[in-house]
């Protein structure tokens, strides 16, 4: 059984212009996506793909004007979307945690780390305070903070971006989820430290048997720390599969313009057709949502692309993907 499925999410903004008319932004359209125990799942897409809505909506992080109006979110079997506020606030943050982009916007900055630490533990735990303080040392020594007992009684702004970002990291494993979302975990961090976290955002997967989401805008990051990837534009998830397969043999047009804007690819003297605006939320096209971006659209794209089974595990939704033959998947050619 999956850890998290996800069929058909939809999520939209929905609220009374200036001139008190309905107004609706289909910011999410039939999101699907699943994610086993042990391994680490790359959403990638440009700015306002609808990356970080999705683990928002998964979350029930959503305030007004989002709404969630249609899907299944299932985890460990369990149907997320219909529960009260009070039963997803029991689950998140104990079997489904999340880190976010500042880590210091996050801390409490009156707060000690030690003290944050042990209140959330006690939040969703409880038991003997002694119980909940053994615990948040343990996890800081477990994401890498030297000196525990020394960093206990830190406050936030004593601490190095990277080191804030351990913190978050271990407020989110103390009470040992099974899933957690990193929404651009190594944002704003010199690359000496991202390499640190991603790294240990892999060992700290192997070592809880986690499921973990990192939703990032680098492919770099995919490409090295991911199992699997999911490839967003318009708030459609338009091709997805193992990371090595998508980015050996991408088959929908807008992975491939995405892995050839990258700078390895522009360096190499490889033209970027990356560009042009997104659709109109409020006025999506019947058909492909990328029609008004992608070379290859023809009439046909005025209706909506099937989701194309490549190859084991590999999909795209366009209309000129074609399966690869039984018995031969891609990454054998």
């Amino acid at each position: 059984m999956n850890l998290l499925s996800v069929q058909d999410l939809q999520t939209h903004f929905i609220f009374r212009d200036i001139d008190h008319q309905l107004r609706e932004a289909k910011a999410l359209n039939k999101v699907n996506l699943t994610l086993n125990s042990g391994q680490v799942l790359g959403i990638v897409g440009e700015t306002g793909a609808g990356k970080s809505l999705t683990a928002q909506s998964i979350c029930g992080l959503l305030r007004p004007p989002a709404k969630i109006v249609g899907g299944s979110v299932t985890f460990q079997g369990r149907e997320l979307l219909t529960l009260s506020e009070d039963e997803i606030n029991t689950i998140r943050g104990a079997e489904i945690a999340m880190v976010v982009q500042n880590p210091r916007s996050s801390l409490d900055p009156l707060t000690q780390i030690g003290a944050q630490l042990v209140r959330l533990h006690q939040t969703h735990t409880g038991g003997p305070l002694a119980g909940s303080r053994k615990k948040a040392l343990d996890m800081m020594q477990a994401v890498g903070i030297p000196d525990p007992e020394g960093r206990f009684t830190a406050w936030p702004h004593e601490l190095s971006g990277g080191m804030a970002q351990r913190v978050l990291i271990a407020m989110a494993l103390i009470n040992e989820p099974k899933l957690l979302i990193a929404d651009e975990p190594t944002t704003g961090l010199d690359v000496t430290v991202q390499a640190q976290i991603l790294d240990l955002l892999n060992e700290l997967v192997a070592r809880f048997d986690m499921g973990c989401m990192i939703i990032t805008h680098d492919l770099g990051i995919v490409a090295h720390y991911c199992d699997q990837v999911a490839v967003m534009f318009a708030g459609e998830i338009v091709e997805q599969g193992p990371t090595r397969e998508v980015f050996l043999t991408p088959a929908h047009p807008y992975t491939q313009q995405l892995l050839a804007a990258t700078p390895e690819r522009l360096q190499l003297g490889v033209k970027s057709q990356l560009g042009g605006q997104p659709p109109d939320l409020f006025n999506l096209p019947t058909g492909c949502l990328s029609q008004d971006r992608c070379t290859l659209a023809t009439e046909k794209c005025g209706a909506p692309p099937p989701l194309i089974e490549i190859s084991k595990g590999h999909l795209a939704r366009c209309h000129f993907v074609k399966p690869a033959e039984k018995g031969r998947s891609k990454s054998n050619e």
